[in-house]
């Protein structure tokens, strides 16, 4: 007997059929003697309703009432998903955030699990019981109602997995897995059998939706086996393992990616001397704006321009806070571009081979694909190129690296 926690994302639930599809599913495996821990999204387009509504109340809603606002789309799924097993002939229990006592911190709209208490859950597994949990959500010291932010119910299903020592978590989506890249741009894409946590911690945070970064954190932070798996498919999907269990050695690169939610920013003739990173940079980090790539170039006569990326969503914000910053340390000008693209390869076998960036380089210049900036990581390089060539990079970049192809052969990716 295993202990699985499963969590169904909004398209997976949603409508009262999906709902009793899922339950049946879930059942299914019950009756082969698992116990099962359930973790639910709102039903799809329901966020974004409570969202507008909170909209016609508030320009800027208050982030605890928002909290509370948000909270209800889980509850109508758990509750409709618990009706569902009992008509099927089962028992099952929804239950809330606060309920199962997941503490986060008080950050609301953007809350972080401190710890899980699991003798309800456990209790209820113990009784024969479908345990239904509302994901993306939790409660503070204060008993507010907390949520995790946009894909939190990922992070809540793994932080369940961990905190019960559960024998694998399973994330349904509407697609059957994690690809070499976006299947809509490349036909040619391929599912990956298993990936290893830092590969997807870097698809993740590069642009890949498939699983949100900070449940991939915590699945390697406690050796959680992750499934990523079609709601609609009884088809194997893609493991998210230990490095150790995943065959690397012919792969030089597991995936290519691409985030369009980019914006570049460029401060000119900023004065070289110290200290004037922080009086840039300070000011947009206490707006709790990222900052991702920087590139800075030496002019002559101690001059400077400095060059960042931000998530194009920060982007006119960002923008009012450096004109403010470079008057103030005498700049000559501030210039931005939200039409840029950041495409990147990922792989851990890239820590064992060398000639990958060059590769990458050369692939996007024989494309006529001028790069703009460039970052690197041990397992990663990301180029910044204008958004138009999204497309053309990612195809030339999955065929140089013979990704439609489960053991490309090494000669022809150097």
């Amino acid at each position: 007997m295993a202990l699985i926690v499963q969590k169904f994302g909004g398209t997976s639930v949603g409508s009262t059929d999906k709902i009793k599809n899922v339950a049946e599913r879930v059942l299914r495996q019950q009756r082969q003697g698992h116990q099962m821990v359930v973790v639910l999204s709102a039903m799809s387009g329901q966020t974004d309703k409570l969202l507008s509504m909170a909209a016609e109340m508030q320009k800027m809603p208050d982030p605890r009432e928002m909290d509370m606002l948000l909270s209800t789309g889980e509850q109508v799924t758990i509750a409709l998903f618990a009706m569902a097993v009992k008509a099927a002939g089962s028992d099952a229990i929804s239950l809330l955030g606060d309920q199962v006592h997941i503490h986060t911190d008080a950050m609301h709209t953007k809350a972080r699990i401190k710890d899980i208490d699991t003798q309800l859950i456990q209790k209820h597994l113990d009784a024969g019981k479908v345990v239904v949990i509302a994901g993306f959500q939790g409660v503070d010291d204060e008993g507010d109602i907390t949520t995790l932010g946009r894909g939190g119910s990922d992070t809540t299903a793994v932080a369940l997995a961990a905190a019960l020592k559960a024998d694998a978590c399973e994330i349904f989506t509407d697609v059957e897995g994690v690809y070499t890249t976006d299947p809509n741009i490349c036909a040619q894409a391929r599912k990956i059998s298993k990936i290893t946590y830092d590969e997807m911690l870097e698809l993740a945070s590069l642009g890949a939706k498939v699983l949100e970064i900070r449940s991939v954190g915590l699945a390697k932070r406690y050796n959680v086996p992750l499934h990523v798996r079609s709601t609609f498919s009884e088809n194997e999907g893609t493991w998210v393992v230990e490095e150790e269990k995943v065959m690397m050695e012919s792969m030089q690169v597991s995936g290519i990616t691409y985030n369009k939610n980019e914006a570049r920013i460029t401060i000119t003739k900023v004065p070289d001397q110290p200290g004037i990173a922080s009086k840039i940079f300070q000011p947009i980090s206490d707006a709790g704006i990222l900052v991702d790539m920087i590139l800075q170039n030496t002019r002559q006569g101690e001059m400077t321009d400095m060059t960042f990326t931000v998530m194009r969503t920060d982007y006119a914000r960002t923008m009012e806070i450096v004109q403010k910053v470079a008057e103030e340390i005498g700049a000559e000008s501030v210039s931005g571009d939200e039409g840029i693209v950041k495409v990147s390869i990922v792989g851990v076998g890239m820590r064992n081979h060398s000639g990958i960036a060059s590769t990458m380089f050369r692939i996007l210049s024989g494309e006529g694909i001028n790069i703009m900036m460039i970052s690197t990581s041990e397992i990663k390089v990301s180029c910044v190129v204008a958004e138009k060539y999204t497309e053309l990079a990612v195809r030339a970049l999955h065929e140089a690296f013979n990704l439609e192809q489960e053991n490309p052969p090494k000669e022809e990716q150097n």
